[in-house]
């Protein structure tokens, strides 16, 4: 009974918490407002892109490769969105205020908050790297039940998206992990995403393809577990090696506009393989 009354207690806190965050973005069908007719907008969805702030993350030239718009369009659509989220300079003042947007996600580990500062960040990437066998992918776990829990407990109150490049995801493990933090373990798997990537260029596709949930549903954090072994299957070669920085370089771009964009905490593991 005390059990139940704990769990009922903490949804209470958790639809409170959900009251007062607000989204951190502009959707892209504001651009409406901004007299850019629909099916331009939804061009852009197609492509990706779901809000304001994430189009202005795009270069102009990215831009007009989307079938349909014109490079008239794509001005006319840089133009209004403009209008709906300053991109431009802002005072020391409005930043600071910004930062306190910014959620530590505990860990689990008291000793490995303090390390961090009070947990890993929203608005960053945080990276785990190692030998095999080293926790990375055990911290990922916790993480997957801790972003869970409310922001007074330490939490996220957000769901989680797990991309998993080497098939080391257990949603077995993440069973104890729940019950050790007094939530419903079925919850925490439901509030989950998962999926399995097999090349580099599916690992990215991946990432694309998350701005329409984040858009829609309140996230916390982005689990890359790992970030760069696809990376090592794919290109070989000292040939290839310019290629691979280049399109790992995109990545990682790719992972800091997502935690910028929608206010998660990006957590990706990269295991150390050096003889």
């Amino acid at each position: 009974m005390r059990r139940s009354e704990e769990q009922a207690q903490l949804q209470l806190i958790e639809r409170d918490e959900a009251d007062e965050e607000e989204d951190c973005f502009e959707a892209i069908d504001k651009l409406i407002s901004q007299g850019i007719n629909a099916g331009d907008i939804k061009k852009l969805q197609d492509a990706g892109i779901y809000t304001c702030n994430g189009l202005m993350m795009h270069t102009k030239k990215s831009l007009i490769g989307i079938k349909g718009l014109s490079e008239a369009k794509v001005d006319k659509i840089c133009e209004a969105a403009e209008k709906l989220v300053n991109f431009g300079y802002v005072t020391g003042s409005e930043m600071l205020l910004k930062r306190k947007s910014v959620i530590k996600i505990t860990t689990g580990s008291q000793a490995l908050d303090d390390l961090l500062g009070g947990g890993i960040e929203t608005l960053s990437i945080t990276e785990a790297f190692g030998e095999f066998r080293s926790g990375k992918t055990q911290l990922a776990h916790t993480l997957c039940v801790s972003t869970q829990l409310p922001l007074s407990m330490r939490g996220g109150n957000g769901k989680v998206a797990y991309i998993d490049t080497e098939g080391t995801f257990r949603p077995d493990r993440i069973v104890p992990i729940a019950e050790r933090f007094g939530m419903d373990a079925g919850a925490v798997l439901d509030n989950i995403i998962y999926a399995r990537a097999y090349t580099y260029e599916h690992q990215y596709n991946l990432l694309l393809g998350l701005a329409a949930k984040m858009s829609e549903e309140p996230f916390r954090l982005l689990i890359l577990d790992s970030v760069i072994a696809l990376f090592r299957v794919d290109f070989s070669g000292r040939g290839e090696l310019a290629e691979r920085q280049q399109k790992l370089a995109q990545m990682l771009s790719r992972l800091i506009k997502i935690a910028e964009e929608f206010n998660v905490a990006v957590y990706m593991t990269n295991q150390d393989v050096t003889f």
